[in-house]
Order: structure tokens, then C-alpha cells, then sequence
């Protein structure tokens, strides 16, 4: 039986700066799917994740999430329909501590003891937040505010996730972390689309793959086949 399409990306048109960085792109996420995209730095990903969640207009095209066009709406109604985003470069509230920014992730949601049990739960999930609950966020690594970015969406309860570029940054060690949460959350059937650099470890994990190249989808299949396929690990993968 074939999953619905929860996300559908038709022909999108994005300008950024001046320059055309999405030139008709088509994809979509199916439900209980991991996609990756993935491609080289200035390839358009985050340019498009920004379309998706309402930060950046659309010159052209369409997005529909969940069978309906969300073109023009802005991410705190996304939020509310169960469509939430790590940003590149965290986003983290820097002045507030780690309790009061994972409380932010879900100020959609009135459920104050389902509230409290879903920050029992990032905090099993992060025990190094749990350690540092009454710290601003400001304070901390980078890899521990990746940690906190990633807990705040979740606190949104999404249907699908969103993530651009996770490991961006980060020690070899955090890293292997990110990845092992992002393998967790899908297993608790969350939906995901994952925007990394770092090819090998986002198509080891992903059930299907995209490669965005100057704007464009250029590839896309099975994930397990794409980090097998000698184009991509030529141009990805540094072989």
C-alpha cells in the first residue's frame, strides 16, 4: 500500500538576493518516509526549506502540505498543521533558558501536563538540556543548542519535521549524536525531510534521496542506491 503525500513541492520558483536560487523544483515527502536532500554548498536547500516554512515568498510554483496549498502562509500557522522546522544555524533563543526555550516550542499547544511530560521526554532524549535546564541557551556549544533546536520543534508535536543541515559546525562526536536522534524521532513515526551537506551520513539514514545542483533537482531514488551510485560519490562523497 503506498503512503499518502504529506508534502508536495510543484515547480517552485524561489529568488534570493537578487538571484533566481530555486529554478522549478518538483519533489514531496511521503508519510513515514526520511528524505534527504542533499547537495554541495549554495545549491538552492536551505533557499527552499525557507519557501516550505513560509520565510521566503515563492516567485513561482506551489507547496501543498497535507493535500492543500500553504503557499503564503506564514510558519506559526504551519506550526499549528504539524509542519515544524530546525533552522540552520539553530535559531535557539539566546536570552532564555533551556526549560523557557523548549516551553516556546509548544506555546500552539494549552495541554499544561502533556507539556510537562514532553519535556520529560526531550530531556530523556537530551540528558545534557536536563543537566543544564536553567541555563540560557546562549551559553552553550553549538552542538548542544543543535540539541535544543531539535527539542523545541518536537515540543510542537510535528507531523513533519524539517531539518537544514543538523551536523553543520559540529565535532565528529556530536555529530554522531544528531544523526542517532534524527534515527530515534523517525522511529517514533515522525516524518522527516533532511537538508545535509554531509551525504554519506544523510543517505545512510534516509529511506529515498534528492541532489539539488544550482537550483535544480538533478537525481533523485532509493537512498541506499544513491550512496552506491558512482556519480554521487564523486561529487558528494569525495571519491
Amino acid at each position: 500500500m503506498t503512503s499518502k503525500t504529506l508534502l508536495k513541492v510543484s515547480q517552485l520558483k524561489v529568488s534570493y538576493g537578487g538571484i533566481q536560487a530555486v529554478k522549478g523544483v518538483d519533489f514531496e515527502v511521503r508519510e513515514g518516509e526520511l528524505v534527504s536532500l542533499i547537495g554541495s554548498n549554495g545549491a538552492g536547500k536551505t533557499t527552499t526549506m525557507k519557501a516550505i516554512t513560509g520565510t521566503l515568498p515563492i516567485n513561482a510554483g506551489d507547496i501543498e502540505y497535507l493535500g492543500r496549498s500553504i503557499r503564503g502562509q506564514g510558519p506559526w500557522d504551519l506550526v499549528k498543521q504539524g509542519l515544524a522546522m530546525v533552522p540552520e544555524g539553530r535559531g535557539v533563543f539566546t536570552r532564555m533558558t533551556i526549560i523557557e526555550n523548549l516551553q516556546m516550542g509548544a506555546y500552539i499547544r494549552d495541554d499544561k501536563e502533556g507539556i510537562e511530560a514532553d519535556i520529560d521526554k526531550m530531556f530523556a532524549i537530551f540528558p545534557r538540556l536536563k543537566e543544564r535546564r536553567d541555563q540560557l541557551a546562549g551559553t552553550m556549544s553549538g552542538g548542544e543548542q543543535q540539541m535544543l533546536a531539535m527539542g523545541r520543534a518536537l515540543m510542537s508535536r510535528p507531523k513533519v519535521l524539517l531539518m537544514d543541515e543538523p551536523s553543520m559546525g559540529l565535532s565528529p562526536i556530536m555529530v554522531d549524536k544528531i544523526f542517532e536522534v534524527v534515527q530515534d524521532v523517525f522511529a517514533q513515526g515522525v516524518t522527516i525531510l533532511l537538508v545535509e551537506q554531509n551525504a554519506s551520513r544523510a543517505l545512510s539514514i534516509a529511506n529515498r534521496g534528492y541532489v539539488m545542483e544550482s537550483g535544480t533537482i538533478t537525481m533523485t531514488g532509493d537512498a541506499k542506491q544513491m550512496l552506491n551510485d558512482p556519480k554521487v560519490r564523486a561529487a558528494y562523497l569525495g571519491e
